[in-house]
């Protein structure tokens, strides 16, 4: 099971539609038949170029001439530019060339068209497939459901939120050793929890 499990561009989204995740505590809302793909975090410069958070394992789909949709509203605009810088993306829009405009789109994100998803290998997920699944133990312990998945570098990691009046979070790293079932047909993350990921 590869490392990029709960990627936001992942094969094509199950029967089980999830229009919000939480992304640093904060509710991102996705629009109906689209994907996120990055989200752009600030100015770079004074003529328009914006830095992207990428949620998507081909920046290559940053490409000029391709038509994308930013936020809710979903502003059909064209990249014109796309660089690497410092783990994210130097992107320009076409119609875009200030740090003022781009100012006015700090904390937007980048969608595109749910059909333009990139077919991947088995085993691998949109992050809105994640969000949402009931947590299991392989003994059937029921441990809470996925609130929201984390993106730290060296693997993702799924944050389940615990059921009952005093709820709690479980870190969990998307690695082999500890998800070993994705049942997204009921709904169901089946999981082995290795020593120490339930102390306080």
């Amino acid at each position: 099971m590869p490392k990029q499990l709960p990627n936001t561009d992942k094969r094509q989204r199950s029967a089980r539609p999830v229009d919000t995740f939480l992304h640093r505590n904060q509710k991102v809302h996705i629009p109906k038949g689209y994907i996120a793909i990055g989200m752009i975090t600030s100015a770079h410069g004074l003529r328009g170029e914006m830095k992207v958070e990428l949620h998507t394992d081909f920046p290559e789909r940053f490409a000029p001439g391709v038509v994308v949709y930013l936020g809710v509203e979903l502003d059909k605009v064209t990249i014109k530019s796309a660089r690497p810088h410092q783990g994210q993306l130097l992107l320009q829009i076409e119609g875009i060339d200030n740090r003022t405009q781009v100012d006015a789109l700090r904390g937007v994100w980048i969608f595109v068209p749910e059909d333009e998803a990139v077919e991947l290998e088995e085993d691998t997920y949109f992050v809105h497939d994640i969000i949402g699944l009931s947590v299991q133990t392989a003994s059937g312990e029921l441990l809470g459901t996925v609130g929201q998945v984390l993106f730290t570098g060296a693997n993702d990691v799924y944050v389940v939120e615990t059921p009952g009046e005093k709820p709690r979070e479980i870190l969990l790293p998307a690695i082999e050793e500890v998800i070993k079932e994705v049942d997204l047909d009921n709904g169901i993350l089946t999981v082995e929890l290795l020593p120490g990921l339930l102390d306080e």
